[in-house]
């Protein structure tokens, strides 16, 4: 269904830090870095078929998070949530919400760890138990 997710940032270079850290918890490579034709810095991680980029905003407006939106990046264990979510406070992110865990809802168990990453994006890291 998705192409691609792109949010915005105010600081290019942190978030490049910011999600290097994090998305190699992942098993993602170092971004591809690209300038959009106005000059604005783009920085695009691609792993397992997906795509996860980071933008400055190309209409010169701050970039801002959506409230009440979440990115969800998908983990193969309990460790690797936990391993996201250490990498994330560790690399400048906030830990929300309960500790990185077993929940027990509809979907039946999910392990998960919610961050807001250094703009205030909130992360998702899921693993289906």
């Amino acid at each position: 269904m998705f192409s691609h997710i792109m949010i915005g940032t105010n600081d290019i270079e942190r978030a490049k830090s910011f999600y290097t850290a994090v998305l190699g918890t992942l098993g993602a490579g170092a971004p591809m870095e690209n300038a959009a034709a106005t000059g604005h810095k783009r920085l695009f991680f691609m792993h397992n078929g997906g795509i996860f980029s980071i933008s400055e905003p190309i209409n010169d407006q701050p970039a801002c998070a959506a409230n009440g939106s979440t990115i969800g990046f998908a983990c193969d264990s309990l460790e690797q949530v936990k391993a996201f979510h250490d990498a994330a406070v560790a690399a400048g992110g906030k830990s929300i919400e309960d500790p990185p865990g077993p929940r027990v809802g509809p979907m039946g168990t999910l392990n998960l760890a919610y961050v807001l990453d250094p703009d205030g994006h909130k992360l998702c890291a899921m693993h289906r138990a």
